[in-house]
This record gives C-alpha cells, structure tokens and sequence, in this order.
C-alpha cells in the first residue's frame, strides 16, 4: 500500500480549513499503554506535518500527516456542538499482476 502525494495535500488542505479550531488528539503510546487523548488547537500548517497547542499545558507539540494515515494518531474536530473524525481520503492501493503461464503436460 502507497500513500501519495495527492492524498497527503488533501489531507493538509482538510487540516489547514480548520486552522485554530479545537480537536482531540489520540495518540496510541505502545502496545500496552492505554491510548491518550488530548484536547488541542491547530497551530500552523507545514509541508510535512502540523503542529497544535495543548489546552491543559501550555506547550505545543507537531505531528505528521503520515501518522494519520497509518493510525498511530487521530484527529477528531469539534464542530461547535461534538468531536467528529477527520476524514482522511482513502488510501489507494496499488496492485501488481503477475501472468502465470500453465505448462502443457
């Protein structure tokens, strides 16, 4: 499976239309920590990544598109009334055919 670069600028485009907007981060630590949420603010947008404003800290952490798309990280976006999923644009997958030939006996 490829991710490609059209599918990460709609995902950045997604992303930057809610530039300052509230979001919940999940992010999954390991195999046998409980996953953590984190109530955030989208910050900036870059190429490559985001970054977000903590509301309980004040500190600011970045995550890249990519961990989006493997599900490491999940962003939820607050629609004035309840967190909703951020829809990611489906991944394509690339397939290769291989031609098997039957030999004749």
């Amino acid at each position: 499976m490829g991710i490609y670069r059209s599918e990460i600028a709609t995902l950045r485009k997604n992303i930057g239309e809610n530039k300052g907007q509230k979001i919940i981060i999940k992010e999954s630590p390991g195999k046998r920590s409980k996953p953590q949420e984190k109530v955030a603010t989208i910050e900036n947008i870059y190429n490559s990544y985001f970054s977000v404003k903590f509301d309980e800290a004040n500190r600011v952490g970045s995550y890249n598109y990519i961990d989006l798309f493997t599900r490491s990280v999940e962003v939820s976006l607050y629609n004035g009334e309840f967190y909703e999923p951020l829809v990611e644009p489906p991944t394509t997958v690339k397939t290769n055919k291989v031609e098997t030939v039957a030999e004749n006996s």
